[in-house]
């Protein structure tokens, strides 16, 4: 291991290790998450998904993070396989989002990114930019990434400023930018970060893509960035379990009620 990776968490399998890896490194590395078919499944309809959406000539921005036309963005995922909703209600995911931010929560959004070669990464940034200062003292989102083909020093692997959730909201991109250390991991794994973590897509310079899925969770005062009302297809909610429809704001407490009821 170099020098670098020595900043990272270790891989764990055990959620309560992963909340403490969080609150000290504001990300944790959890193995032994995802089945062999789960990920097989959600690699395979990745990139269909993909290829799906250049044959119909969707465009997919990603916020302006991404440098170059070589990283790939799918959205909408929910809509392409129903292993998408599996993963973004595992039950590891679900007890750290409950820890982390608390419950009910939103499901922002589920996306894919494949960086592929020629990629020249992204921009280094916080989730929670759209959080207005100063910033609360607790996080307002939390972020689990898929790895989907293994993550590894050439082929674009997420990079992060470990312990940056902690610099505040006035802090200097450029100058944590010199601290980024790509996440060096095997595919299946999960890596959860919390909303004040720096990140940003690597440069990929190998030969080969690299796809990841990207489920972003926020407090439920947030609006979700995916519309969920008008883009899901009908047998997504209709097979929905009450988790996830909670998280798609169709079972809602508070906000978003019908006649001061839940719509569901």
């Amino acid at each position: 291991m170099s020098p670098q990776q020595d900043r990272l968490p270790p891989i764990v399998d055990d959620p309560a290790q992963a909340l403490e890896h969080i609150r000290e490194y504001g990300l944790a590395l959890l193995g032994g998450q995802m089945s062999a078919s789960q990920l097989r499944q959600a690699r395979d309809a990745t990139y269909a998904a993909a290829e799906e959406d250049k044959r119909l000539g969707r465009k997919a921005d990603a916020f302006g993070l991404d440098y170059g036309e070589h990283n790939v963005r799918v959205w909408n995922i929910l809509n392409r396989h129903p292993v998408f909703s599996d993963l973004v209600q595992l039950p590891v995911v679900i007890e750290l989002l409950r820890q982390v931010i608390g419950w009910p929560a939103l499901l922002g959004n589920i996306s894919a990114n494949i960086a592929e070669p020629g990629s020249q990464g992204g921009v280094l940034h916080p989730d929670q930019v759209f959080v207005p200062k100063p910033w609360p003292a607790e996080p307002q989102g939390f972020n689990c990434a898929y790895v989907l083909d293994d993550f590894t020093a050439d082929n674009g692997a997420t990079e992060v400023v470990p312990q940056s959730h902690l610099a505040g909201d006035d802090a200097d991109g450029e100058t944590l930018a010199l601290h980024a250390v790509p996440v060096i991991v095997p595919a299946g794994t999960l890596v959860v970060f919390e909303s004040r973590l720096w990140h940003r897509t690597g440069m990929n310079k190998s030969q080969a893509p690299r796809a990841a899925l990207f489920a972003w969770y926020t407090t439920p005062i947030y609006r979700t960035q995916e519309n969920w009302f008008l883009s899901l297809d009908d047998a997504v909610v209709e097979n929905a379990s009450d988790e996830l429809l909670t998280l798609l704001a169709y079972k809602t407490q508070g906000f978003g009620l019908v006649y001061g009821r839940s719509p569901r």
